[in-house]
């Protein structure tokens, strides 16, 4: 612990609706009998990826999913039901609150859970930004939402998310970040589009495992092995707009 009374380390808050409601917008690119599998792949590669971070101290999911839940355990994330039950900010707020009531001192951050390529190193990049100020946002690919808002020792999270959440977040006082270089941390996915961004970033092994099964999407060839951490190249997209190969993310 600092003199200031700060714990050392980010506790991460990452909120995760029931897989069967996750995701809708991608039902026409996934199908929606694999758009759940999908949604769990985002966040498994997202929770994985934040718990290699060096500035990470522990991750808080908060969800109600049984499923989730135990796959996202399994790789050391604490599971918070969402007892508000009121929707993505009131548990935001309800998992900061819960980090806090452990670890006073705790600078905390809210991370989307469908960052499949999230990189840790870009990650850790942003969160040393984000410790200069009370609090910190940096905003999506498209600059209108946001992937990641902070609050650091003493300071409320008082999230904003929802659609165009930059603007929210901006007006309410907080810092953008605009760390050049971590395409990683802005590119959450909701629709088929966004998910092909994400694949030509390089995305983490679940999602990696999961692409090959999309309509239109193939993986890059025999002798290629696909979601083992291993780079295949460059992603790109064939006439159809199907993925014609897939790289993984790496730190």
């Amino acid at each position: 612990m600092r003199r200031d009374g700060a714990d050392v380390g980010w506790s991460l808050v990452v909120p995760l609706k029931p897989l069967v409601r996750a995701k809708s917008r991608l039902s026409p690119a996934a199908g929606e009998e694999f758009r759940p599998r999908l949604a769990l792949a985002f966040a498994l590669d997202t929770v994985t990826a934040a718990l290699a971070c060096t500035d990470v101290r522990d991750v808080a999911v908060v969800t109600d999913d049984p499923l989730a839940g135990e796959r996202l355990a399994g790789l050391g994330a604490r599971i918070l039901p969402d007892t508000p039950a009121g929707g993505l900010n009131a548990a935001l707020a309800h998992g900061a609150r819960t980090v806090r009531a452990r670890r006073p001192g705790a600078a905390v951050a809210a991370l989307n859970a469908d960052l499949p390529a999230l990189r840790p190193a870009e990650l850790e990049q942003v969160l040393h930004f984000a410790a200069l100020f009370p609090r910190a946002f940096l905003a999506d690919a498209a600059d209108i939402g946001t992937t990641l808002l902070t609050a650091t020792s003493g300071v409320e999270l008082e999230p904003a998310f929802g659609g165009p959440s930059r603007a929210r977040h901006l007006a309410s006082g907080a810092r953008e970040i605009t760390a050049p270089d971590v395409p990683s941390v802005r590119r959450d996915v909701d629709t088929g589009e966004d998910l092909r961004a994400a694949l030509a970033l390089g995305v983490g092994p679940h999602t990696a495992r999961q692409a090959p099964h999309l309509p239109g999407c193939r993986t890059a060839g025999p002798g290629r092995e696909i979601g083992t951490g291993g780079v295949d190249g460059p992603v790109g997209t064939d006439a159809s707009g199907g993925v014609d190969g897939l790289r993984t993310s790496g730190a």
